[in-house]
């Protein structure tokens, strides 16, 4: 699911319920718990402050002020129907994020402090994310282990080369969404990073 910075939307990831972030509702979104929270309420679905302060070793203080931000902006909302007692439950609002990539540029000093706060959540994100599987791969059958991957490449590309890359990268990722669901499936988190380096960096 995209909820980390994307190139421009394939045919298939259209279909997704996507937001794309503007200068404000980035603001509402770069926080470090926040971006954590709104993860978790895509990855496993609708939780509750107290849930997702235990999660995250949080105050349900905090997860709750964090909550109605992102509701502010339009990131999450009410999920009716979870649970019996009055605790509010939330869900995210969409499937995914997509980062419009001139906010890096914007002469706003304040967005483009965001910008690079979000990105850099996500990158811990992702970091996190690989580390607890590195962590727990003894515990998974061999075969999830076999099936899983860690590689990088390195190719000499132009900036059109590349976009067409990371196209293709997607939509190969999203022609899988639809499959049937066969014996033994499991949520797979799938990263991707393209960018470009000089020698020696």
């Amino acid at each position: 699911m995209p909820e980390e910075p994307e190139a421009p939307e394939t045919p298939l990831e259209a279909e997704l319920q996507v937001r794309t972030l503007d200068a404000h509702s980035l603001r509402g979104l770069a926080h470090p718990l926040r971006i954590r929270m709104l993860a978790a309420l895509r990855h496993d679905g609708p939780a509750t402050a107290s849930r997702l302060a235990e999660q995250f070793g949080e105050s349900s203080g905090a997860t709750s002020y964090h909550l109605r931000q992102l509701a502010a902006h339009g990131f999450v909302e009410d999920a009716p129907g979870h649970g019996k007692g009055r605790e509010r439950w939330w869900k995210a609002a969409h499937d995914g994020t997509q980062f419009d990539e001139s906010l890096i540029y914007t002469t706003d000093p304040e967005t483009r402090g965001a910008a690079e706060a979000f990105l850099h959540g996500i990158m811990t994100i992702h970091g996190q994310e690989m580390n607890t599987w590195l962590g727990n791969a003894h515990t998974w059958p061999q075969e999830w282990r076999a099936a899983s991957d860690l590689s990088d490449f390195t190719l000499r590309l132009t900036p059109t080369q590349a976009h067409e890359l990371v196209l293709k990268m997607h939509e190969l990722v999203s022609s899988y969404r639809d499959l049937p669901e066969g014996e033994g499936a499991e949520t797979v988190r799938i990263h991707t990073h393209a960018f470009p380096r000089h020698s020696g960096d």
